[in-house]
């Protein structure tokens, strides 16, 4: 994780000084201060948002004792403060880890969560959320998240200033055509930096997973049914049809312990059309290769490849000292 942060903040700070150096106006760094500012109050508003599109109430201490004690035990393992424990009122199974400075640490399950799994199912899924604010993922992904958008938005300023004109500081000879040049390969780099962030995003997914595994007993194996519960139970909310907020549900998909826009391509996977219990779909995945559409896919993925999750989850499993 620590070579892809590298690997993303010296790409950007490469390019954005050379951009600077060659155009050199202060429209760019008006528009990458509004960039700045625009990314920095959503997150500082988003838990608001949130939980408003997921329907988010917060657990007092006697609405669900076990849980509570659940999330206090295993943040004291995680060695963090114990996070407010939200309940998301929607059915998918699902949880995820938010906040900003203006709200605190929050981890949310959903209603369809506490229905499909187990106990131990929850706690391993509550302990991979917990690794998520141990690791501040939530603050990591905030800042690379918005290098992509502050790269495009500056290309596109620069693109229409080279094609209708732009101020008066303008290098003579040609220099407006070599801005909307520029510009349009300042915005092809946003998509670069928007891979890079995907790639993290998926990282920090299995070290989320590693420290559910580190914290909680069998965790591996725990969350690896879980998964696959989660999974199919999301095929099932998704195909019949429920449509009522529908896209909400996946609004913020990234915070989610599973995709569930990738419920389908998953359960497909898993052999999730067969009837079987969980464990035979777990036992016949961790047999499988992910197929070479399967990893050209999961590159413009928020999440891994189910396959690949579960082998790393399996790994963990057999070998704790890996840990």
């Amino acid at each position: 994780m620590v070579a892809t942060l590298a690997a993303i903040f010296a790409l950007t700070t490469l390019v954005f000084s050379a951009v600077l150096l060659w155009v050199g106006y202060f429209n760019l760094l008006t528009v990458g201060v509004l960039v700045v500012v625009l990314n920095l109050a959503q997150w500082l508003l988003s838990p608001y948002l949130v939980g408003a599109i997921y329907r988010v109430k917060e657990m007092k201490q006697g609405d669900n004792p076990k849980l509570q004690q659940m999330v206090a035990d295993l943040s004291k393992k995680s060695g963090i403060s114990t996070p407010k424990l939200m309940l998301s009122q929607i059915p998918l199974p699902n949880a995820f880890a938010y906040g900003s400075p203006l709200t605190g640490s929050r981890v949310a399950v959903t209603e369809g969560l506490l229905k499909n799994l187990d106990v131990g199912e929850v706690e391993a899924v509550l302990g991979h959320e917990l690794g998520h604010l141990k690791h501040r993922d939530v603050q990591v992904m905030m800042v690379v998240s918005f290098l992509p958008a502050l790269f495009y938005y500056i290309g596109y300023s620069m693109m229409l200033s080279g094609m209708f004109g732009g101020s008066g500081n303008q290098k003579q000879g040609g220099g407006n055509g070599n801005n909307a040049v520029l510009g349009i390969a300042f915005m092809a780099f946003s998509w670069v930096l928007a891979l890079f962030t995907l790639y993290l995003s998926r990282l920090r997914e299995y070290y989320a997973d590693r420290h559910s595994a580190t914290i909680v007993e069998n965790g591996a194996e725990k969350l690896s049914t879980g998964l696959v519960t989660i999974v199919n139970e999301s095929k099932m909310q998704m195909g019949q049809g429920k449509k009522q907020g529908s896209k909400n549900n996946t609004a913020y998909k990234a915070l989610f312990i599973a995709d569930p826009e990738r419920a389908n391509a998953d359960a497909e996977e898993l052999h999730a059309n067969n009837v079987r219990n969980k464990q035979d779909q777990l036992r016949d995945t961790l047999a499988q290769k992910p197929s070479g559409g399967d990893s050209f896919i999961e590159i413009f993925s928020t999440h891994p490849n189910i396959i690949k999750r579960l082998k790393a989850l399996q790994e963990l499993s057999q070998n704790p000292r890996n840990y």
